[in-house]
């Protein structure tokens, strides 16, 4: 806490002291400095808190000390002979001797246009306006600072600049905006900052991060880092005009998740940088065939632990991996590879955490002042007031950040069900109803369908993808039909069926066989994407292999079958780290991924059968081509719970192949089902080959469709079904 000082007032600078701008200056409270510093006519006022004497100019003028204050005075006709910025020269208390440039002689930088785009909640490159950002004014190099604060009596820069002194830099409100700014000389990229805020209400100090810092402090550490724009030279040209092309409804859409900090680590068990990461990715996920990945955030956050989902820095990439350059070129290389990259991006809550966003200014700023809107009872988190024009804005300008500056290539949003109810998690009388009675988050729903016209429309070919487990409607709808405007949804319940059944011991799944049938009723009513994501990993889950029943080739051989149903079944597909070899432990965030596993027989069968499976899901337009349409999927068979058999068909057009999958480890020789078509049949990929460890019990190489009807087909096949397995078939084509 700054007290005023005890000055003598009854002196020749009474007068001066006497002023309440005076006053307000030397208590730490001026909310625009400008009308006091600087020059005002033929006076000079300069503010150096830790200064006992002070000259300006290459003359050297003394400036005279107001009672012992850090103002000094420079007046008379020699102040308009001075240059617009003079170099001040100045002595510390311990006999120091600085030169600096007076920063309160600088016109205002931001623009009221700026201003009033931001008020109204549209200013889609608000990461442009405020923060930290290095600039040339009137020729002198230095960093514009701003921050929105409007119920902050007084905003300072501190630094390694000032000797993180809030008495040194105040900065200017602009008018009703909220908008604070600055312009410091000779402070340049790479300098560490936070924004010290006194409180309006209670003349409390809070010592912030900035929320639109491009650049943050290695963990534990909590500063901001003045950041550079960026330099990296993007060669992903090639790649962009693709995706603004690519009909995405109508490709092959399969993402590998990862979080970097444990996927692979150093010799030393420390993290690798983007750079590294980006070569072993990419050569990874190449060898697997995977279309995309898919980032667990990445966006600043200090504690490992979260997983990046507790976040305090929405503009910048984690500085435990590096740079922004670093992580703009990991993204370019994947794009030169072929490989789009998706980002988590958490915009329902922000942690507690006193250096970050909560009670930014001395209030509930970015969070809702209600507690029963803007507190997470679960997660002990805060929610962002999407109802405020502001804090819309600056959660959308995150989003724009990431896509237009680092080229990703879409969004999963996190946790959307719980930013669409307000009665989310809570028990009665613990929420508010919105203004017609429902329990329907009616900001929350504007933000979503603000997002998503925003990254539509602005960056054609980008994906917004919903972690959304209610049956919310339309949630993947155009918004202009009433819909939420996200490209896909998590399809939540087809995960939980499907773990769910399979965790079943195979004498157990007759009785449960509507498990793997009821998700058809529904597949279509939205764009869904199949998830075996991190959440299934963790927190006693145990891994996919550790969930399923039978010995090591039983294990082995229901979780190839799940693959085979996934990448089959309707609907784009997520998979996360770990599972592309049978991870038997649970993932653990703390250290790397069991990789020695890859040289185990059966654990390579399950890397093989990936590879396979993305090829001939990529290749096959059939299983990709009308993934979210009612006729690229028909069944032939959904009723055979005594055996614990499916089938179905998929197609695109002229174009299709069969599925058949057993969930039981009894081998079916002669299992007739019905196909469109007579002549020679072959089969595509089977779960049981050799080649994947299996037990190699399959079809030759010809199968022949002989006629008669069965199953609402005009003829019939007979096959073999190997045990615990799935098998693709189509007809030969010449």
């Amino acid at each position: 806490m700054y007290h005023s000082l005890d000055l003598d007032h009854t002196g020749p600078d009474a007068p001066l002291l006497a002023r309440d701008d005076v006053q307000r200056l030397l208590q730490c409270r001026h909310h625009d400095p400008f009308a006091l510093l600087g020059r005002h006519g033929d006076t000079l006022r300069l503010w150096r808190p830790w200064a006992v004497a002070l000259w300006v100019g290459e003359e050297r003028l003394a400036a005279r000390r107001v009672a012992g204050s850090g103002l000094f005075l420079l007046e008379g006709p020699q102040v308009t002979a001075l240059a617009p910025h003079p170099p001040i020269h100045w002595r510390d208390a311990g006999g120091g001797i600085h030169c600096d440039i007076d920063p309160y002689g600088f016109a205002l930088q931001i623009g009221d246009l700026d201003l009033h785009l931001f008020g109204e909640g549209r200013h889609r490159h608000a990461y442009r306006v405020l923060g930290a950002h290095p600039c040339v004014v009137d020729g002198i190099a230095g960093t514009r600072f701003a921050t929105w604060a409007p119920n902050a009596e007084r905003v300072s820069v501190v630094g390694e600049f000032n000797h993180w002194d809030g008495r040194c830099h105040p900065l200017r409100v602009r008018g009703g905006s909220g908008v604070w700014e600055l312009f410091v000389p000779e402070v340049a990229a790479g300098a560490l900052y936070k924004f010290e805020l006194r409180s309006r209400d209670d003349g409390a100090l809070h010592l912030k991060s900035d929320p639109y810092a491009r650049q943050c402090e290695r963990r534990p550490h909590t500063a901001s880092v003045v950041c550079a724009p960026g330099a990296h030279v993007w060669g992903d040209e090639a790649w962009l005009r693709a995706r603004r092309e690519r009909d995405w409804q109508h490709a092959p859409l399969s993402i590998y998740e990862l979080h970097l900090g444990s996927w692979q680590r150093d010799a030393d068990g420390d993290f690798l940088d983007y750079r590294e990461l980006a070569h072993r990715v990419v050569d990874h996920v190449l060898a697997l065939g995977f279309t995309h990945i898919e980032l667990m955030p990445v966006t600043e956050h200090p504690l490992d632990g979260s997983w990046g989902y507790q976040a305090t820095g929405y503009f910048a990439p984690s500085s435990r991996f590096g740079t922004p350059d670093d992580f703009r070129y990991f993204v370019d290389h994947c794009h030169r590879h072929g490989i789009g990259v998706l980002l988590d991006w958490v915009p329902a809550h922000f942690p507690r955490d006193q250096h970050a966003l909560a009670r930014f200014d001395g209030s509930t700023l970015y969070e809702h002042a209600d507690p029963k809107r803007g507190e997470h009872r679960d997660w002990g988190t805060l929610i962002f007031d999407f109802g405020r024009n502001e804090v819309r804005n600056f959660l959308l300008a995150s989003a724009n950040c990431w896509l237009e500056e680092f080229h990703i290539d879409g969004l999963r949003v996190d946790a959307v069900a719980s930013m669409l109810y307000l009665d989310y998690s809570r028990q009665p009388g613990d929420w508010t109803p919105n203004e017609h009675g429902g329990r329907e988050n009616l900001d929350a729903m504007r933000f979503l369908r603000e997002l998503n016209e925003m990254t539509h429309g602005e960056h054609p070919g980008t994906l917004t993808i919903a972690e959304e487990s209610t049956a919310w409607p339309q949630v993947t709808r155009p918004v202009w039909l009433g819909g939420l405007g996200f490209s896909m949804k998590w399809n939540m319940g087809w995960m939980h069926d499907t773990l769910g059944y399979l965790a079943h011991d195979p004498v157990h799944r007759h009785y449960h066989h509507q498990d793997l049938t009821f998700g058809l009723l529904y597949a279509f009513s939205e764009n869904f994407l199949l998830p075996f994501s991190h959440d299934e990993v963790v927190h006693g889950k145990r891994s996919l292999i550790g969930r399923m029943p039978g010995d090591e080739w039983q294990q082995f051989a229901n979780l190839r079958l799940l693959y085979v149903y996934q990448y089959t079944y309707p609907g784009a597909k997520l998979l996360f780290m770990g599972s592309e070899f049978a991870q038997r432990a649970e993932w653990n965030h703390d250290r790397a991924l069991d990789w020695q596993l890859l040289e185990g027989y059966r654990e390579r069968g399950v890397f093989t059968l990936l590879r396979d499976l993305n090829l001939l899901y990529r290749n096959q337009r059939a299983l990709h081509g009308a993934c979210f349409e009612q006729r690229g999927f028909e069944w032939i068979d959904c009723h055979d719970a005594t055996q614990s058999v499916i089938s179905y068909l998929r197609r695109d057009g002229p174009d299709y192949c069969i599925v058949v999958l057993n969930f039981t480890p009894v081998p079916r020789h002669g299992y007739r089902i019905g196909v469109p078509e007579g002549g020679r049949w072959r089969e595509l990929l089977n779960s049981d080959s050799r080649y994947y460890a299996g037990s190699d019990l399959g079809n030759s190489s010809t199968l022949e469709a002989v006629a008669g009807p069965l199953m609402g087909h005009p003829w019939t096949l007979s096959v073999t079904l190997p045990p615990l397995a799935g098998i693709v078939l189509a007809p030969w084509r010449d």
